[in-house]
């Protein structure tokens, strides 16, 4: 191929022989009209069915061409009726004609033949003439990215612009190889973004891709693998499909797409090899296979036949935009074959559609003439289905950029052309490097509202529609725009589903079918990649405690806020319960009923010694420290009511602070009683003068200085930190513990510690004092309730410790009630019994019998 460049361009630029030789068969331009400047057209007017292998030792012939292809046929006449309206528009390029020639190009050979004549415009009635030829300045074609980029590497060297109206491959972009192509159809890029972004919108993460072997398949195959696995989405297999493959190769390809899990199929196929394709799979039982065609054809409705409606219905894909060109159906449908004669092709085509010849001179065997006026209207092939409007706004689109770049560039204002800065141009001078320059500026609208320009990669702007196959009962077609996709747009709005238009799936399913390989996690859980399997195939793992996921497919599980949790089903957070002491709940009326019991008991027992105040067992037991001490249990009975209800900052420090000031007072009473039978004991004894140091004065002062210590050391706990509310959330994950915090931990311990002390002071005095005579003291009774006290505050400190949240403040009280009972029950209680149920004990004689001689 280099070398057949290398003599072609040293035929080209011999400028020093005056005429010039063909060393080969020309081929001439199927359709042509002469014109002040040239726009030329290779279109497979023919299609080839031998595969040609060229090494270049022998002479190469025309290639055989076997099948005719009419849709090539409407491209080409299309590119005529575009020029004819330039032409006849006053407004572009005036004064100048436009003309064409257009070349069929049929197999590889022929298609050689047709870009090297179009680059010297030699033809071969031209033998031996001058070799000055009028070349064309721009080329038109071709419809196949193939051939597209073969013909644009030819004539690269000689910068002529190429302009594909259906060369869709995303390699054509690279400028460092196809520097002069450009192409009013979008990139294979765009629509494999536009395929990508239509899996995501309905959800279809696990897809099956078929592709035929060529380069627009199977380039296009390999970009929307990548480009789906930067979405998430994976593709379960990938599927090669060939013309030449064996009955045992399509079954195995059948057995693939059925036996997968997939239900979304990709088939990224020219409309030929998807035609082969189809024909390989009748029979094959391919059900419930939700189809997304490429843009090579997905708008062609003829690939419908009656034994694939089920197959292929609800097929979807996105196709290049409609567009209505106002006379072109009237232009060629009144085609006839007057309108060029000398072409072969359109002689042919006329005698095939009409079945009759045009000629009895040509040795036809067919039995009628044909008038040349016979009404195309009557036929029905691709040319004459007028449907069908996408493809051809290409064409037209591509000779419309042509011309307003050569208007651009015999543009003249003073001498001067506005777009290049130059001299101004004759249209004879018109070269086609700069029309080539001209056309990566060109910038317009169609009459229909087409904005046409082209990016740095000779691209047009992207926009397609989706269209979706609505096959009827009766096996009719209805290609339903159901969707659009805009790259100008900007992201999350180039992709937009119409409102109000149905969508038919396939098997006639009533919802979008569903195509993953593992359900989407539910909120609550998240997704956690399965090493073993693709990325698509995840486990859903349970969001953990304090943890949630409030959405579908959640990669990660978000924490709760400190004051909240997660609820059952992981999916919100909540507020966390609050838990303290209520006086509602079970516990709180218990304990409240126990305090006040033992209050009425402690009012009961002063009620009792106050009505016999003046009886001997009351004055025998200092009658004065004994109220004392029964309003101080008062006290400590009703001092545990604090420690029931919501804490707050007041309450917190009331209740340690009164919990400590009020047993400081009970225990320095006890303390006192205790004194008190010491010294009268010591006072019974001949020359005993000690209770003058210890009279009533005495007794009262000692209380009033434990207390005051006492005092002190809450006046300096509250001072220096006091006691506050706290929300525990350490001890409970679910829920709030709202408690007193005892703020100075030293504080705490030290009032706690100043009343062990008292009490174990007491203890051993009164123990020292048990055996006294049981008349005058009650020693024991204070010993036991000592040793009830003690052992009640000693369990309390691992118990108080160790409980959680409420059952903390409930340890406290218990050890509050436990202990002021006992003090109530060891020292008042027998007192009270003998007062009421055995009166004869409490006199002075009884009391006065029980002591010993040497006490008299």
């Amino acid at each position: 191929m280099k070398l057949l460049r290398l003599v072609l361009f040293a035929l080209l630029t011999r400028a020093q022989k005056p005429f010039c030789r063909l060393l080969g068969p020309i081929q001439n331009p199927e359709l042509s009209k002469h014109g002040d400047v040239i726009i030329g057209g290779i279109f497979s007017l023919d299609s080839s069915n031998i595969i040609e292998t060229d090494d270049f030792t022998i002479k190469p012939t025309k290639g055989g061409c076997k099948r005719r292809n009419y849709r090539e046929l409407k491209f080409a006449r299309t590119v005529i009726f575009t020029i004819e309206e330039i032409n006849r528009n006053p407004e572009l390029l005036p004064g100048i004609t436009l003309g064409y020639r257009i070349y069929n190009g049929c197999g590889t050979l022929n298609l050689l033949r047709a870009t090297l004549a179009a680059l010297t415009g030699l033809q071969e009635n031209q033998l031996e003439k001058s070799c000055t030829f009028p070349r064309v300045q721009a080329l038109i074609g071709h419809s196949s990215s193939g051939p597209s980029g073969e013909i644009s590497k030819i004539i690269n060297p000689f910068n002529i612009p190429l302009i594909s109206h259906l060369a869709t491959c995303e390699c054509l972009s690279n400028k460092n190889v196809y520097s002069t192509f450009f192409r009013t159809v979008p990139s294979d890029y765009f629509q494999i973004i536009a395929l990508v972004q239509l899996m995501k919108h309905f959800g279809w993460t696990w897809v099956g891709v078929v592709f035929s072997v060529g380069t627009y398949s199977e380039e296009g195959s390999a970009a929307f693998i990548r480009e789906a696995k930067k979405e998430g989405i994976c593709v379960e297999y990938l599927q090669r499909f060939s013309r030449t493959y064996s009955k045992n190769q399509i079954c195995e390809i059948a057995q693939t797409i059925k036996s997968s899990t997939s239900t979304v199929v990709l088939a990224f196929m020219s409309k030929s090899y998807f035609r082969h394709f189809l024909e390989s799979m009748e029979g094959m039982n391919l059900t419930n296979i939700q189809w997304i065609g490429s843009e090579a054809w997905i708008t062609s409705g003829d690939l419908l036949t009656e034994g694939r409606a089920e197959l292929l219905q609800g097929a979807m894909g996105f196709a290049i935009t409609e567009s209505h060109i106002p006379g072109l159906t009237e232009f060629l449908l009144s085609l006839r074959p007057s309108d060029a004669p000398d072409s072969i092709f359109l002689r042919t085509f006329w005698e095939t559609m009409f079945d009759c010849s045009l000629s009895v001179s040509d040795g036809s065997d067919k039995f009628k003439l044909c008038s040349g006026s016979e009404d195309l209207r009557t036929i029905t092939n691709d040319y004459t289905d007028m449907s069908e409007s996408r493809t051809v706004n290409n064409v037209y689109k591509a000779v419309y950029a042509v011309a307003h770049a050569i208007h651009n560039l015999l543009q003249c204002h003073n001498g001067t052309n506005p777009s290049t800065g130059k001299n101004c141009l004759s249209k004879s001078d018109v070269q086609p490097w700069q029309v080539l320059q001209q056309l990566k500026t060109v910038n317009f609208t169609t009459q229909s509202g087409d904005k046409v320009y082209f990016n740095e990669n000779g691209d047009s702007v992207a926009m397609y529609d989706l269209v979706n196959w609505q096959i009827g009962v009766e096996g009719s077609l209805n290609i339903v725009n159901v969707g659009k996709y805009d790259a100008s747009l900007s992201d999350g709005q180039m992709f937009k589903m119409k409102e109000n238009v149905g969508i038919v799936w396939t098997g006639q399913q009533d919802k979008v079918p569903q195509s993953v390989c593992t359900e989407s996690c539910p909120p609550g859980s998240r997704k956690a990649i399965n090493k073993r399997k693709p990325v698509c195939c995840f486990d859903c793992i349970e969001c953990a405690d304090g943890e949630i996921s409030n959405q579908t497919d959640s990669i990660d599980c978000m924490k709760c806020p400190p004051e909240y949790w997660s609820n059952e089903n992981r999916s919100q957070c909540v507020l966390k319960a609050i838990e303290y002491l209520s006086y509602e709940e079970i516990m709180g009326i218990f304990l409240v009923g126990f305090a006040c019991l033992g209050a009425v008991l402690a009012f009961v027992a002063s009620t009792v010694f106050l009505l016999f105040k003046d009886t001997p067992i009351v004055k025998a037991n200092n009658s004065e420290l004994s109220f004392l001490l029964l309003f101080s249990l008062k006290l400590c009975f009703l001092c545990s009511l604090t420690f029931i209800g919501r804490p707050s900052e007041w309450s917190c420090m009331l209740r340690h602070t009164a919990f400590g000031i009020t047993f400081v007072l009970c225990i320095s009473c006890v303390l006192g009683k205790t004194i008190v039978v010491l010294m009268a004991f010591r006072a019974t004894l001949p020359g005993s003068n000690v209770m003058k140091w210890f009279g009533p004065l005495q007794q009262r002062l000692s209380v009033l200085a434990f207390t005051l210590i006492q005092v002190l050391i809450c006046v300096l706990w509250l001072t220096i930190s006091p006691p506050f509310p706290n929300k525990n959330m350490k001890h409970y994950k679910e829920k709030i513990i709202l408690e007193c915090d005892v703020g100075s931990a030293v504080g705490f311990w030290a009032v706690l510690g100043y009343i062990g002390f008292l009490s174990i002071l007491c203890f051993v005095l009164a123990f020292l004092a048990r055996k006294l005579p049981d008349n005058f003291n009650e020693a024991k009774f204070i010993t036991f309730s000592m040793l009830i006290f003690c052992a009640v505050w000693i369990t309390f400190i691992p118990a108080y410790v160790s409980s959680p949240g409420k059952f903390t403040v409930a340890v406290e009280i218990f050890a509050i009630l436990a202990s002021s009972f006992g003090l109530l029950f060891c020292i008042f209680v027998p007192k009270c019994y003998i007062i009421i149920f055995k009166p004869e004990f409490n006199s002075r004689k009884h009391l006065m019998g029980k002591m010993p001689s040497k006490a008299l």
